[in-house]
């Protein structure tokens, strides 16, 4: 590869890349081109349910088995998070879109009312565990570190279901299936 700097610009095979302002915008910006595995982040009992959409969810470590995930201290999962001292990573499949959506919000529906048109089991934990799910990991709450607007949350991995299918995958704003 022939690359050099000059100044703020790099030249990489004759394809200048211009340097951006380390501001939000452009970090967001540059954020969606990373495709990342789509997970819904599952809290609470009964009518205290509810969840988000991630792409955020990763393994922090095997042994032990601790899973990492973060989320916005303003949204509405974290205090269930905390309260309850649980979560669900429930990874989802190209038949989850819709889902997926529905946990991210669109449509306007909040806790409980978005685990409707699916079947859910109770984990170890207490945390609802998706039925279909591609894989789901039970967690507690080993530790949690709020950073600006997001808060990490470390889980200590409980107990594993692994379903069948591929990951959903988001990436500049849409939705992608792996084909085989």
């Amino acid at each position: 590869m022939n690359a050099h700097v000059e100044n703020t610009h790099f030249t990489i095979r004759n394809t200048a890349v211009i340097e951006h302002p380390a501001d939000a915008d452009n970090l967001k910006a540059a954020l969606r081109t990373l495709g990342g595995g789509v997970s819904i982040i599952t809290a609470g009992e009964g009518e205290a349910r509810t969840g988000a959409t991630v792409t955020s969810a990763t393994a922090l470590s095997v042994e032990p088995a601790r899973m990492l995930v973060s989320l916005n201290r303003t949204s509405s999962t974290w205090p269930v998070v905390e309260r309850y001292g649980h979560l669900g990573i429930n990874i989802v499949g190209a038949g989850h879109e819709a889902l997926a959506n529905q946990f991210a919000g669109r449509g306007g529906l909040r806790g409980p009312d978005r685990y409707r048109g699916t079947e859910w089991t109770t984990a170890v934990s207490g945390a609802p565990l998706l039925v279909d799910a591609v894989a789901a990991i039970d967690c507690t709450v080993e530790e949690a570190i709020e950073r600006h607007s997001h808060v990490i949350v470390i889980g200590r991995v409980l107990a594993i279901r692994i379903g069948a299918g591929h990951s959903l995958l988001y990436q500049d704003g849409r939705y992608h299936a792996l084909a085989r």
